[in-house]
């Protein structure tokens, strides 16, 4: 995912109705008019927010009959889950290395506590 790619993605995130909206459509496919009866903000409100998780690549649509029904889009979560793995990735290196005794990291952590401390 690239820079600007993850930006767009974590800023859709940072809102709490799109969140609940991603939430919303995550067991499948739903019309605006059934998310937004689910949320307190008004159907246009709604439409604005799939708009913005659509940009972000979380979320796709389908035309069926006179009204399109919105899903989350797995390639989008798949793009989101690469790169918050790559913090997971660090954690785990830096556990490891913790639990090997190795003292390059330890001690500089340990030394931040007792600053924070007094």
């Amino acid at each position: 995912m690239d820079d600007q790619a993850t930006a767009k993605v974590l800023d859709a995130l940072g809102d709490p109705t799109r969140r609940a909206v991603l939430e919303l459509i995550r067991g499948g496919a739903r019309p605006v008019g059934a998310i937004a009866a689910e949320l307190p903000v008004s159907r246009p409100a709604v439409s604005q927010h799939l708009h913005v998780l659509k940009e972000a690549g979380l979320v796709r649509d389908r035309k069926e009959g006179t009204r399109r029904l919105y899903s989350v889009d797995p390639r989008g979560l798949a793009e989101l889950r690469r790169y918050l793995e790559g913090f997971w990735d660090t954690a785990l290196v830096a556990f490891k290395d913790a639990a090997e005794g190795n003292e390059a990291a330890a001690p500089q952590a340990e030394g931040d506590r007792k600053g924070a401390k007094g």
